[in-house]
C-alpha cells in the first residue's frame, strides 16, 4: 500500500504544468478590477466548445452575475479569470493587460473564491483559515471571523478556532464549511470576490449570515 501511494505522489511531482509564466511576466502590484473577455473560445475536449466567441467587460466595483444552464460555461469563465486554463483563441484582459503576460501568483493574490464544494483539511478551524501562513496575526483572524459572521459557528463548538476539523470537514454542515471558507477568502483582503454557486446547498439561516457579509463586502 505504501509503494502504491508513493507511486501516485511521484507521478504528481513529475507532472509538468501546462501553463507557465513567461520569464518577463508582469507582477501586479495592484488590481482595480477591470476584466474584459474579447471573442474568447475555449474547449476542454477537441471539437466540444464550451465557450464560443464570448465577449464582455466587468468594471471596477461592479457586481456581475452569470446565469445559465448546467454546462453552459459559468464555472469555466471563473476559472479562466484566474488562468487555471489557457484559452484557445481570443483575449482576456486584466486591467487592460493580456492575462498571458501576467504572473499568475500575483494575479491570484487579489482574488478570493467561494466555491460550491468547499474543501477543508484535517486540523483545526484556525489551520483551515490561515492555511499555515505564519505572517497572519490573531487580530487579522479575529477581524475576518467577525466580518463574515463565523462566530455563528465558533460559539457552537468546543475550543472555538481550535476545534478539530475532520477530513473534508465532515463534522460540519455544508453551510458551516462555507462560512469557514468565506473567512479564509476574506483574510487576504481580495479585490475581486468570485462566488460559484456558493450558497446553493446550504441552510437558510447560514445563507442569511453569508448574504449579510456579502453586502458589507460590496
Amino acid at each position: 500500500n505504501g509503494f502504491a501511494s508513493a507511486e501516485k505522489i511521484f507521478d504528481i511531482l513529475d507532472t509538468k504544468p501546462t501553463i507557465v509564466d513567461d520569464d518577463d511576466a508582469i507582477i501586479l502590484e495592484d488590481f482595480t478590477g477591470m476584466i474584459e473577455f474579447k471573442d474568447v473560445w475555449f474547449r476542454y475536449v477537441e471539437d466540444e466548445w464550451v465557450l464560443k466567441g464570448v465577449s464582455f467587460k466587468v468594471l471596477p466595483n461592479e457586481t456581475v452575475a452569470f446565469v445559465g444552464a448546467t454546462g453552459s460555461g459559468k464555472t469555466t469563465i471563473l476559472s479562466l479569470i484566474v488562468r487555471n486554463y489557457e484559452i484557445n483563441s481570443g483575449e482576456i484582459l486584466i486591467d487592460g493587460i493580456n492575462i498571458k503576460r501576467i504572473n499568475r501568483a500575483s494575479l491570484r493574490k487579489f482574488v478570493g473564491q467561494m466555491l460550491q464544494d468547499v474543501f477543508l483539511f484535517s486540523g483545526t478551524i484556525y489551520d483551515n483559515i490561515t492555511l499555515g501562513d505564519e505572517s497572519i496575526t490573531d487580530d487579522d483572524i479575529k477581524s475576518a471571523v467577525d466580518y463574515v459572521g463565523l462566530n455563528y459557528v465558533l460559539d457552537k463548538v468546543d475550543g472555538g478556532l481550535h476545534h478539530v476539523v475532520k477530513e473534508r470537514g465532515h463534522n460540519f454542515s455544508s453551510g458551516e464549511r462555507q462560512l469557514i471558507s468565506f473567512a479564509r477568502a476574506i483574510l487576504y483582503k481580495p479585490r475581486l470576490m468570485i462566488l460559484d454557486e456558493a450558497t446553493a446547498n446550504i441552510d437558510a439561516e447560514t445563507e442569511s449570515v453569508i448574504q449579510d457579509s456579502l453586502k458589507k463586502i460590496i
